[in-house]
């Protein structure tokens, strides 16, 4: 059975840390890297609800797309949050690895998972880095045209139910066929997609204001449609778990984990008018 160390190493060929953000913390958080696995979770958050999940499957490591300590910390208390997380898994045996935008900008990555969910061919980068290869988001395609009220219904069901819902900002009846999409926090794309020419832009997390400002200006801005974090993620960990499975066949399960990790799960309609 390989070692920590080894399944690392898979993982950081595929999402090499140098692709990492200047301001992101990614890499092994807790764990041995002399100790064995068998088994691994993937999941988007490492969180309360990962973390039983990965101590009732029985897995020796979680490998998460947000990190756990992005922030600098000066101690991991266990009467904190997540410091109690790290005591937790470190007397559960279970080490944490996260992937953060490193598997963003992987090629293929967080955005190459969302966009074949939806089903559109990869044809490059949204944000490029310098060897027009990897960077943040993608541009892909439909096969054939369609309403963006089917594509806004496309995209839902292609991704995990979320209470929120997806949403959609548009003509119902523009026709679609060059898609945008950004995993995770993506306003800050907007006048990216813009310029890409794309029919529609698919994303998590966007505010009122940009996205207001952004479907106001000339000319035919691209329809917008909006995910949740999670959901616009979760495409990632069966990338993820396909890397590892594939490098380790029959000497390591991966699982990857079905619990929502959205911070939002209850919605109200108004009853009254």
């Amino acid at each position: 059975m390989p070692a920590l160390s080894e399944v690392i190493t898979v993982l950081e060929q595929a999402y090499p840390p140098a692709l990492a953000e200047s301001w992101d913390a990614v890499g092994l958080v807790c764990g041995d890297p002399a100790e064995p696995v068998t088994r691994v979770l993937f999941c988007v958050d490492p969180g309360t609800e990962t973390l039983d999940e990965a101590v009732e499957l029985g897995a020796q490591l979680i490998v998460a797309h947000h990190p756990l300590l992005l922030r600098g910390v000066h101690g991991v208390p266990a009467d904190t949050a997540k410091g109690a997380l790290v005591h937790r898994m470190i007397r559960a045996g279970i080490a944490l690895y996260c992937a953060h935008t490193n598997a963003d900008s992987a090629d293929p990555g967080v955005s190459d998972a969302l966009a074949e969910a939806i089903g559109l061919r990869v044809t490059g980068p949204l944000d490029p880095k310098p060897d027009g290869v990897t960077g943040i988001g993608r541009i892909g395609e439909l096969p054939e045209p369609e309403p963006f009220g089917v594509f806004v219904q496309r995209v839902a069901d292609a991704l995990p139910a979320t209470v929120p819902g997806v949403l959609g900002a548009g003509d119902v009846d523009r026709l679609i066929r060059t898609v945008a999409v950004s995993g995770g926090a993506g306003d800050s794309y907007l006048e990216r997609a813009a310029e890409a020419g794309v029919d529609a832009y698919v994303t998590a997390d966007l505010r009122h204001h940009p996205a207001g400002e952004h479907l106001a200006r000339p000319g035919t801005a691209p329809a917008l449609v909006g995910l949740t974090h999670w959901a616009s993620e979760w495409p990632w960990c069966g990338q993820a778990s396909a890397v590892v499975a594939g490098a380790f066949a029959g000497n390591v399960d991966t699982c990857v984990s079905t619990r929502c990790t959205d911070p939002w799960n209850v919605r109200a309609e108004r009853t009254s008018n």
